[in-house]
């Protein structure tokens, strides 16, 4: 009798546990439109200053609904909203140069995942654009660092253009915020410097953008602290 009554009792375990499983996480989506470094032309006017956008992303396995982030890059103010459909239109400059990217949500999982961040500017009355602020890529802004045998740290970024002409970044890099000092320009085929650094410092650094036009972008200040 108490062999059977222990049986009973695993099994009923088993059966209580097998019921925990951690719902699947959401995958990320895969951008569609607006396309990468593009010139968003299909906007619906709306006045001299906005016209409405249309932004369309893939269906993500697992998500129950999307978080459409849009940041004017100029002004850096960000516009949300939420829906369950994949595409939604938001209102933005004309003009102007814009980062965009969904996170995909499922109300089940406490996880999300958000795709790859994607520029382009929303058309205007310009014949000609100004270069994307370059998207600084390490160190990443607030990190602490160790530097190299030669007291050196890598600043690295990524930078583009509608037009593809752009011409030169210049490299702003010192200990005041924001950083003073130009360390020099470098042709747009090379996207990272070798700056020299002291321990226990926090440096602030900045990409200045120059296309063949003489249009310039800031990339906006990041920081980080040498270990």
């Amino acid at each position: 009798m108490m062999r059977n009554f222990i049986g009973v009792l695993l099994l009923a375990l088993l059966i209580s546990c097998g019921g925990n499983d951690a719902p699947p996480s959401p995958e990320a989506t895969s951008l569609i439109f607006p396309e990468e470094n593009s010139e968003c032309i299909t906007g619906t006017s709306l006045s001299e200053t906005l016209s409405q956008v249309t932004f369309v992303w893939s269906a993500a396995n697992h998500a129950e609904r999307y978080a459409l982030n849009v940041v004017n890059l100029e002004t850096n103010v960000p516009h949300n909203l939420t829906t369950t459909a994949t595409s939604a239109s938001l209102s933005i400059a004309k003009g102007s140069p814009f980062a965009w990217t969904v996170t995909s949500i499922n109300s089940d999982s406490d996880e999300t995942a958000v795709s790859e961040t994607w520029l382009f500017y929303n058309a205007g009355s310009e014949t000609t654009y100004a270069p994307f602020p370059a998207q600084l890529v390490s160190p990443e802004s607030g990190e602490t660092v160790i530097m190299d045998i030669a007291n050196e740290v890598t600043l690295e970024w990524a930078g583009a253009d509608v037009d593809n002409d752009i011409d030169t970044f210049e490299v702003f890099f010192s200990e005041t915020n924001p950083p003073t000092t130009s360390l020099g320009t470098i042709d747009a085929s090379t996207m990272q410097m070798s700056v020299g650094v002291t321990s226990g410092v926090v440096y602030y650094w900045k990409i200045v953008t120059t296309d063949l036009e003489g249009n310039a972008s800031d990339s906006g200040v990041f920081d980080f602290k040498v270990f």
